[in-house]
């Protein structure tokens, strides 16, 4: 229970441990997050890692003066963490993911995960790859599952990289703009639970509309 809530005090106040983290790594603190990134996007072990709220973090500490972290090189880095993550992905997909996906009892890999990214696939197309992007979960698993189902790369590569511009671009400036207000700042934590919420939303729509269709087949 201590992990569980030491992580959940990491989550709520990015902002605070980023700053404590800027003190003690110094410009280390960009291998950090680009790593972070690049595990979220590129392993589906670990979609459990900050992602939209991490950025918007990010953001706001760029702004602070004297802050160890400049904004355009922490997008750039950011930009080429989240479009390599998720080609690693997409190859780990396209080489070991159909056997994993048959099996029921993988120890490591959620297939419910799985099978809602497949769902999402399913109404949105190649798309989703660039939707994908402003999903948590979805994010980790769409790559894996373009591997899966062998789109060609090309096509992946282009909805790849415009989907890391926007989503990196958007929430670190969203970060460096607005993380500075006041009331921004004295409320971090229901600002980073607001963008979880926003992010997890077209999960729960499609969660509900597929827990409908048996029904309105019945």
């Amino acid at each position: 229970m201590d992990a569980v809530a030491q992580l959940l005090d990491v989550f709520l106040h990015l902002d605070a441990h980023l700053a404590e983290w800027a003190g003690v790594l110094g410009p280390w603190l960009y291998v950090l997050l680009f790593l972070i990134v690049f595990c979220e996007t590129g392993l589906v072990v670990t979609p459990f890692l900050p992602g939209d709220s991490l950025l918007f973090a990010a953001g706001a500490l760029c702004a602070l003066e004297g802050s160890p972290l400049y904004l355009p090189t922490l997008a750039v880095l950011l930009i080429v963490a989240a479009v390599t993550g998720d080609a690693l992905n997409y190859w780990i997909g396209s080489y070991v993911g159909p056997a994993v996906f048959t099996s029921d009892n993988s120890r490591f890999l959620n297939k419910q995960h799985l099978i809602r990214t497949q769902q999402f696939y399913a109404r949105h197309g190649g798309k989703t790859i660039f939707l994908a992007r402003f999903v948590p979960i979805v994010r980790t698993f769409a790559p894996f599952v373009a591997g899966i189902g062998r789109m060609p790369y090309g096509y992946f590569a282009g909805w790849n990289v415009t989907g890391a511009l926007a989503w990196v671009t958007a929430f670190l400036l969203g970060g460096y703009w607005f993380g500075q207000i006041p009331t921004v700042k004295r409320n971090f934590h229901i600002v980073i639970v607001a963008i979880i919420a926003i992010s997890v939303l077209p999960i729960a729509v499609e969660y509900v509309r597929a827990r409908r269709r048996p029904e309105a087949v019945a």
